[in-house]
């Protein structure tokens, strides 16, 4: 499969769908700049709004939409199907039914997967592609190594579909590599969060250019428990050790906790985050977005990955898009 050509993309890079930092804003800059652009996991008017988005200011690309499957309802997928989506993105889960359901529908599924195991599991129910995380990577994780290192192992399990690489991508170089070892394209998160289109706080972005590390961590997990990377901040000074660990009393009350992430209503980002708060180990997987104010980045998850080590500022998607693919 020439997987460019059946995405209609021009360069070997897809843009992450990184909850809603990711909206209609940026999957379209990135879809009009020949890359795939993916929308995160929004309500579904949102969804339904941010599609049309696309539509309207990336004519002829695919629209892809992220789907996490923690916090997945049946709506969200009606929404991807009634909408007529080209591109589905399965996130922590999936299943062989709901992957035909897609198919049905005429939609190109694709499955992030971290471990020889997942790879397999994704295979079996029938996905078109996988993107290969590695443990570098920035937001939640199912990688456990490298990326460079897992990839050969999740090109053997693809038995010829392809795969995209994710985790530590921030330049030409880095996508120049992973297509040499047999990757079809690279996925990047961090690089887009860093765009003037991408809907994240000024202040957090301010925080990643700053950074001087990242932390795996599973601190901000009350409603998903799962280990996730970021860069320092107040919460992280307080509830974690140095090596990102998380201290005990929030790794307990985490631990039990995911049922609340069925439970979320939509739209919930700001009223979380409200009443967060760093000395308290009730810590959600809320990232803080435009519009909030400036005293939430202390009290919100900063996602990064590593490679916001090497990322030198903030650009426009089309510039990052032009970065990451190379003349």
């Amino acid at each position: 499969m020439d997987v460019l050509d059946r995405l209609r993309l021009d360069v070997p890079v897809a843009q992450a769908g990184m909850s809603r930092i990711a909206g209609g804003r940026l999957a379209a800059a990135v879809a009009s700049a020949g890359g795939l652009g993916t929308l995160g996991m929004l309500s579904p008017p949102e969804l339904r709004s941010a599609i049309r988005r696309i539509r309207d200011e990336a004519p002829g690309r695919v629209v892809a939409v992220n789907v996490l499957m923690p916090f997945a309802h049946r709506r969200h997928v009606r929404t991807c199907i009634g909408s007529g989506v080209d591109v589905v993105v399965l996130g922590f889960g999936g299943n062989a039914a709901l992957v035909r359901e897609l198919h049905d529908a005429g939609v190109f599924v694709l499955a992030m997967v971290g471990t020889r195991g997942q790879a397999d599991a994704a295979v079996a129910w029938g996905v078109d592609a996988l993107i290969a995380q590695g443990r570098e990577a920035g937001g939640h994780l199912v990688g456990t190594v490298a990326a460079q290192d897992f990839l050969a192992a999740a090109i053997a399990a693809a038995r010829g579909r392809p795969v995209f690489l994710a985790g530590g991508i921030a330049t030409a170089a880095d996508t120049s590599v992973a297509l040499a070892a047999g990757a079809s394209g690279v996925v990047a998160g961090t690089r887009f969060l860093l765009t003037d289109e991408s809907a994240a706080h000024p202040e957090y972005k301010r925080r990643l250019l700053a950074a001087e590390t990242t932390l795996e961590t599973t601190v901000f997990g009350f409603g998903w428990p799962a280990r996730h990377r970021v860069v320092p901040n107040a919460v992280t000074e307080r509830w974690c050790r140095a090596d990102g660990s998380t201290r005990r009393l929030p790794a307990m009350i985490n631990s039990i906790s995911k049922p609340v992430a069925r439970l979320s209503p939509d739209n919930s980002e700001a009223a979380i985050l409200r009443l967060q708060r760093p000395t308290l180990p009730l810590l959600s997987p809320v990232a803080p977005l435009e519009g909030m104010p400036d005293t939430w980045i202390d009290r919100a998850a900063l996602y990064a990955g590593d490679s916001v080590l090497r990322i030198p500022g903030i650009t426009s998607a089309k510039q990052a898009i032009s970065e990451l693919a190379g003349p």
